[in-house]
């Protein structure tokens, strides 16, 4: 579902900041990429290709957060102060949740298993919980 709700949140936020249409694509496709990288790093049966597509993943992650703050920033810099607020907001809830994700399956059963299946489980429903219903 990531690969279909996380393009919808960036879109509706590079909406709201006025961010042109190539500036939208550009992080839609960096957010795909990360995406299915960090997909990769989950299916990879040998270990040093699983943290190889993790890195990626997280690597790619680095440079969307950088891009929404840098790119989206700019682009709201001439809105109104209730855009402005409102898009502060939200950006803060994508990099304050999304930043936790790969630290989330770096100790989870698919990493490091510093945690069960359950409280992997838990971990991410609670994440996708607030990313997306707090976004919303």
């Amino acid at each position: 579902d990531w690969l279909f709700t996380t393009p919808l949140l960036l879109l509706d936020i590079g909406l709201l900041a006025g961010a042109s249409q190539r500036d939208i694509g550009a992080l839609v496709g960096l957010d795909a990429f990360m995406i299915v990288t960090g997909l990769a790093a989950t299916l990879m049966k040998i270990t040093v290709a699983r943290y190889a597509f993790w890195t990626i993943s997280t690597i790619a992650m680095v440079f969307l957060l950088y891009y929404l703050v840098a790119v989206f920033g700019e682009a709201v810099s001439d809105a109104d102060e209730d855009t402005r607020s409102t898009f502060n907001a939200l950006r803060n809830i994508i990099l304050v949740t999304w930043a936790i994700y790969p630290v989330a399956w770096l100790v989870g059963t698919e990493g490091l298993a510093l945690t069960g299946l359950y409280g992997e489980t838990l971990l991410f429903m609670v994440l996708d919980l607030v990313a997306k219903i707090g976004f919303g």
